[in-house]
């Protein structure tokens, strides 16, 4: 069962796991609850807890403005796929979103057998909660969700933008390590995403952490009105791919910055300092074996040997950067 990261609390943080509607703590004025959608189907995940570590670095920055108003934050982070907890929009408590990776089928009726983390056995019954969540969310321009990994592949077959396919030997099977996406014409335009071709090889080039078994094909050449695409896989002679690794489902009606995200790999995973250190705690606190660790352990040379100052400049434009500005706005606004 995934652990809620209580290591990592401090006097304007803190994080509480909802398994069942009795774990949801009372709504208080004085608390900004964060949703942490955990679509790990309880797998321990060091992607997990890399999320509440920026959630709570982010709190930390705003220490001083959270201090004056005598506020907190706090992460709820919800068992979506093993217990069927999905957080309902149209209580009033969240306003900001952000969904995990995780193992198994995009699709959970295709999940009826454990096959590892490629294919699991799973009860489906969390994905209309879950599409009613995304509807919300779309509608509420005062609501942002951010996504990764897994949460990526549902937003998509949600919006109804591409489906995915297990990689085959043709593509060399699952994708892992440090790969390559190509920023498409309408990024490089973009308020926002721009800035991701600074420094990018080529213009157009930036690099990524993949770990993933399925790629998201698009449905069709054009994205649905409102929504762009961002990047795609790097195909073996170096332009775009098929697949599809960034993606835009709703901008800020003024601000011209993305409200719903994601991306099909793991920018939540930083420098390798910090994900030793992540590890570290989680063996102490026993949410995963000797032999997890060592297993996770093994990719940190990865994490510090391929472009690593490229990879994270990438990655927070992608993701921190959108989570740092998207509580900063809850906080100001109280």
């Amino acid at each position: 069962m995934s652990e809620v990261p209580l290591d990592l609390k401090t006097a304007r943080f803190e994080t509480v796991r909802i398994e069942r509607a009795s774990d949801l703590p009372p709504i208080d004025a004085d608390t900004i609850d964060v949703a942490l959608l955990d679509m790990n189907h309880g797998y321990a995940n060091v992607g997990h807890d890399s999320i509440v570590t920026i959630v709570r670095d982010a709190t930390m920055a705003l220490d001083e403005a959270l201090a004056q108003e005598g506020r907190r934050v706090r992460v709820l982070s919800y068992a979506v796929r093993d217990q069927l907890m999905v957080p309902d929009h149209r209580s009033g408590r969240h306003r900001l979103y952000i969904g995990t990776g995780g193992p198994g089928h995009l699709d959970p009726r295709q999940n009826q057998t454990e096959r590892g983390t490629v294919e699991i056995r799973e009860d489906p019954a969390w994905e209309a909660a879950l599409w009613r969540l995304f509807d919300d969310v779309a509608a509420d321009e005062g609501s942002a969700l951010y996504g990764v990994c897994h949460t990526f592949g549902l937003l998509c077959r949600w919006a109804n933008v591409a489906e995915p396919v297990l990689r085959g030997a043709g593509k060399g099977g699952p994708s892992s390590g440090v790969g390559t996406n190509v920023l498409t014409a309408q990024a490089l335009a973009h308020p926002w995403f721009a800035r991701l071709a600074d420094g990018a090889a080529g213009e157009t080039h930036v690099p990524v952490l993949d770990s993933r078994y399925y790629d998201l094909i698009p449905t069709s050449h054009a994205a649905p009105s409102g929504m762009t695409a961002i990047a795609y896989e790097s195909s073996e002679s170096g332009g775009p791919g098929e697949a599809l690794t960034m993606f835009e489902f709703a901008r800020e009606r003024d601000a011209a910055v993305p409200r719903m995200f994601a991306v099909n790999g793991h920018p939540e995973i930083g420098a390798a300092e910090r994900v030793a250190m992540l590890l570290e705690r989680m063996l102490a606190r026993g949410s995963i074996t000797p032999e997890v660790y060592e297993e996770r352990v093994a990719l940190l040379p990865v994490l510090r040997s391929t472009l690593p100052a490229e990879r994270l400049r990438v990655a927070r434009r992608v993701f921190n950067d959108l989570i740092d500005r998207g509580l900063e706005r809850l906080v100001r606004a109280a």
